[in-house]
């Protein structure tokens, strides 16, 4: 959970580097929210009610998720010494997606490069580092 909210209080930060741990932690906690969502909206329409209130809870957290999404994804990209315009990748239909996907599962570049120090040194002491 601490990842989830290292990376939400880096809102609106494109800067910098993030590993592979912040990236998919976030997803984890980003995908449990939005099946819980879910599930709350599927509750409210087995109940007989009109869904009206999961799917605005559903929009407003997807679209409260999407500048924090990009930042993230930018910044996991730059750990792999990529600029953030590669997320535009995703617009090619099926082969951006898997590219994507291949960049963000790649370890980081070694020692610090143009966007930054390397960040897996902060946690390199660390017991809990399993990255």
């Amino acid at each position: 959970m601490s990842w989830y909210l290292q990376a939400m209080k880096k809102y609106a930060d494109f800067g910098g580097r993030a590993r592979r741990k912040e990236y998919w932690m976030y997803g984890l906690f980003n995908g449990i929210i939005v099946f819980a969502l879910t599930a709350l909206l599927v509750i409210e329409v087995a109940a007989g009610g009109p869904g009206a209130f999961g799917i605005i809870l559903l929009y407003l957290y997807f679209f409260g998720q999407i500048i924090p999404s990009l930042a993230v994804s930018t910044r996991r990209l730059h750990d792999t010494d990529r600029s953030g315009w590669y997320n535009l990748i995703v617009l090619v239909p099926l082969f951006g997606n898997i590219v994507l996907i291949f960049f963000h599962c790649q370890d980081s570049a070694p020692g610090a490069n143009r966007f930054g120090a390397n960040p897996k040194l902060r946690y390199a002491n660390s017991r809990y580092d399993m990255d």
